[in-house]
Formats: C-alpha cells, structure tokens, sequence
C-alpha cells in the first residue's frame, strides 16, 4: 500500500471516530422524537391535507406573514393580467361603448 493510500485511510479512520459521537446522538434523539412526530403526523396530517387542497400551488403564496396579533396570513402573489380582448367588429361610424 502506498503512503498516500495510507494516509487516506489514516484520515478517514479518524474522522469516522471524531463523528460517530456526534452520529450516535443522532440516533437517540431520532429514537426519543419518533413517537411525537409520529402522534402529530396522525393529529395534523388530515388538517394539512385538507389546508394543502384549499391552498392549491404554495408557489402562487408569498412567504406566510405573521400579525401583531398573532394571526398567522398568506397573501396570493399579484397573476399577471390576463391579454386585453380585441374589440368587437361593429359597423363603420359606430363607436361601442
């Protein structure tokens, strides 16, 4: 094996030990947030649901805004306007009001 093999494999070996703390953290807190999330995914999933299909596309919504009051609002972004129709076919002379 090479030098430069070796050193890599010196390099990985040690930063496996520096994260597999951090990673096992991780773990336990995943293993001690699953039943809550699991409870709130059952609690709000249908009245998410039901948000998201009055909702509709979330990217014609600005980012949601949040009132002194602590109403929470979402403000529909401004549609293009739509081509103006060209006018009607009248007869010469007459104007359409």
């Amino acid at each position: 094996m090479s030098l430069m093999e070796q050193g890599a494999r010196l390099f990985f070996r040690g930063l496996s030990e520096e994260i597999e703390p951090a990673i096992e953290d991780l773990r336990d807190l995943s293993e001690q947030m699953e039943p809550a999330l699991r409870e709130f995914a059952q609690t709000m999933g249908p009245a998410l649901k039901e948000l998201m299909e009055k909702v509709g596309d979330i990217n014609m919504y600005h980012p949601p805004e949040m009132l002194p009051n602590g109403d929470i609002i979402l403000r529909r972004k401004d549609d293009p306007l739509p081509p103006p129709e060209p006018p009607a076919e009248s007869a010469p002379g007459e104007v359409e009001l």
